[in-house]
């Protein structure tokens, strides 16, 4: 095969569907899946019924042939796809938004028939995840039957679909105790500290997880050996996991290097909105030792916003 040309909007050229097709796979770096995390998602009727209903959205569709780049389709409204009743046998069905280009498949008709169209792949296996080798399709549901059923419920539905290509985004941010401050052993409680350890996120809109890690640099224990305990809070809501603090190195004043890491699901009332991210403390009364942060402490929080399916 040789190269496609004209290249694509070159004054005067008539250009082939296959080279618009490429364009598409080429921008959407060769990935395949839906545009958001709500796009396409696979729901009960409003009533519900046989069948299903797809909500707005878009996906691309990568071909299923070797050179025939991917194809985007875009639902407005709900859109129902029935679905068969089941008899004295359970069954799986996977829905898919599948394209039937008679370029390379079928006989349908562009001018009068329906390329792009949502279709049932019946009776698949009960983990399936994936479209038929062969087929130009992008999944989007399995409903699961239980036997002698006509009527699809939203526990029936695994959600399968998957982003094309998921958003993220990285920040890193850093603070400097500007005087030395202490926490000492007392009480068995949790504290926020160190002050200094306290940055207002924005979480993006599209979040739905987010990946962290808090690093103190030059934390400062003195006076005696220390037991505490370090957590990352986001938003006063999304508690870390415990980091202990175990030192048993005496009086001496020394330095120590702590890192908190911790994953979370973004819930929805936090997306688009700006959150508190800071670090609370727990002090043990079984060891008498103090924390201490100063000008020799660096504080950084690094943290990844990521996409998924909602």
């Amino acid at each position: 095969m040789t190269l496609i040309n004209p290249p694509l909007l070159t004054h005067g050229g008539t250009h082939a569907a296959r080279a618009f097709r490429m364009m598409v796979r080429d921008l959407a770096r060769g990935s395949q899946g839906v545009t958001e995390g709500d796009d396409l998602k696979v729901r009960q009727l409003a009533t519900p019924g046989a069948g299903v209903r797809v909500v707005d959205g878009s996906a691309v569709i990568l071909g299923a042939t070797s050179g025939q780049g991917a194809y985007t389709q875009y639902n407005v409204g709900d859109a129902t796809v029935p679905l068969a009743s089941t008899g004295a046998s359970a069954r799986s069905d996977l829905v898919c938004l599948r394209v039937e280009d008679p370029e390379y498949e079928g006989t349908r008709d562009p001018g009068t028939d329906e390329i792009g169209y949502f279709h049932v792949v019946s009776n698949v296996s009960a983990t399936a995840t994936t479209v038929p080798s062969g087929m130009t399709a992008v999944p989007l549901a399995r409903v699961d039957l239980p036997a002698n059923t006509a009527v699809v419920t939203d526990a029936m539905i695994a959600d399968v679909r998957e982003i094309a290509n998921p958003r993220r985004d990285r920040r890193l941010y850093t603070a400097f105790p500007p005087v030395l401050s202490t926490l000492p052993y007392s009480d068995d409680k949790w504290h926020v500290w160190p002050t200094a350890a306290k940055w207002s996120v924005p979480v993006p809109s599209w979040a739905t997880g987010a990946k962290l890690t808090t690093t103190f640099a030059g934390l400062g224990l003195t006076r005696a050996n220390v037991y505490a305990k370090m957590q990352n809070v986001l938003g006063g809501t999304l508690v870390g996991q415990s980091t202990a603090i175990d030192d048993d190195q005496g009086s001496g004043n020394r330095r120590n290097t702590v890192v908190l890491a911790d994953g979370f699901a973004i819930p929805a009332a936090m997306r688009g909105t700006s959150q508190t991210l800071y670090v609370q403390t727990y002090m043990a009364k079984s060891e008498s030792g103090d924390l201490v942060v100063d000008l020799a402490t660096s504080l950084i929080a690094d943290i990844e916003f990521t996409e998924g399916v909602v």
